[in-house]
């Protein structure tokens, strides 16, 4: 395996679902995993000693939840450390920047559906403003990430599209997985205004497919190191990526504005992280 290029792979508030994705991430890579849990700290107007009993007992409770991971990932190289902050996302965007993390799993909230993506508070948090990738997993892995073979994309010809697809084209290489491209176009009138007439409406459709059939060929010419194909898929597109089964890992871009190089959730990727099947991969604009 090669020298790691980047930062680690953190897996926050760990659950199953995010341990087995963030090993499986940081092997890909060839970064080491980062096992982080966040407990609270000290309040700058605390209560005196019964605040700084309270705080630690929340810093035994996280050691206990790092011995847990420890048992979980045996024999993966990794390093592991409990956090003291305010808040669980801010702990974890800051152990990001202090070491420049290659990608940020957490597992999906505790009321989701065991084998959907439901993300609480912590990863609603966190991706609304992390300075890198962040892949939120259901929290039981029915089909581990790897056993599929290929990496997902939803892919528009925007920066947010394009970014997401350097970022999945660096995984499908490191494992010879093969790189899909989705792009989903609505059906029937839900294109166009109403009474826009159905044979305008079905010339609008056919060149906007056709259209979208050139900027997928040419992002697929664009990765060339990666065996990939393309599909347009019509329907929803939020129904229709959630409901995809066959990638290891869906990657996406975070919105069309907003700061640079930091995830923002635009309203595909918010309601999608809490419908998808398989992990999603939420990329920051890269400049």
């Amino acid at each position: 395996m090669t020298a790691p290029a980047a930062g680690p792979v953190i897996a926050g508030a760990p659950g199953p679902g995010a341990l087995t994705l963030g090993r499986w991430a940081a092997e890909t890579l060839g970064v080491r995993l980062l096992v982080a849990v966040v407990h609270p700290a000290p309040a700058a107007l605390g209560s005196g000693r019964v605040d700084a009993e309270w705080v630690a007992d929340r810093h035994r409770a996280a050691e206990r939840i790092l011995d847990e991971a420890r048992k979980a990932l045996e024999g993966a190289d990794a390093d592991y450390r409990a956090v003291a902050s305010s808040s669980a996302a801010h702990g974890l965007h800051d152990l990001a920047e202090e070491t420049g993390a290659s990608l940020i799993v957490v597992g999906s909230g505790r009321d989701g559906p065991r084998e959907r993506l439901y993300p609480g508070s912590t990863a609603d948090r966190l991706l609304a403003g992390s300075v890198c990738p962040v892949a939120v997993a259901p929290a039981e892995l029915a089909t581990p990430p790897g056993t599929l073979g290929v990496i997902g994309v939803a892919y528009v010809d925007t920066p947010d599209g394009r970014a997401a697809l350097a970022e999945a084209a660096k995984m499908a290489g490191r494992t010879g997985a093969r790189l899909r491209l989705y792009t989903v176009v609505a059906q029937g009138d839900a294109s166009l205004p109403f009474l826009i007439g159905q044979d305008a409406e079905r010339a609008f459709l056919e060149t906007a497919r056709e259209t979208y059939e050139r900027s997928l060929e040419a992002a697929a010419a664009s990765v060339p190191q990666c065996d990939t194909d393309w599909r347009i898929v019509p329907g929803d597109v939020v129904d229709t990526l959630a409901e995809l089964d066959e990638v290891d890992v869906l990657f996406c871009g975070s919105r069309g504005y907003g700061p640079a190089r930091r995830v923002l959730l635009g309203g595909v990727s918010a309601r999608l992280i809490r419908r998808a099947r398989r992990p999603v991969i939420v990329v920051p604009r890269s400049g």
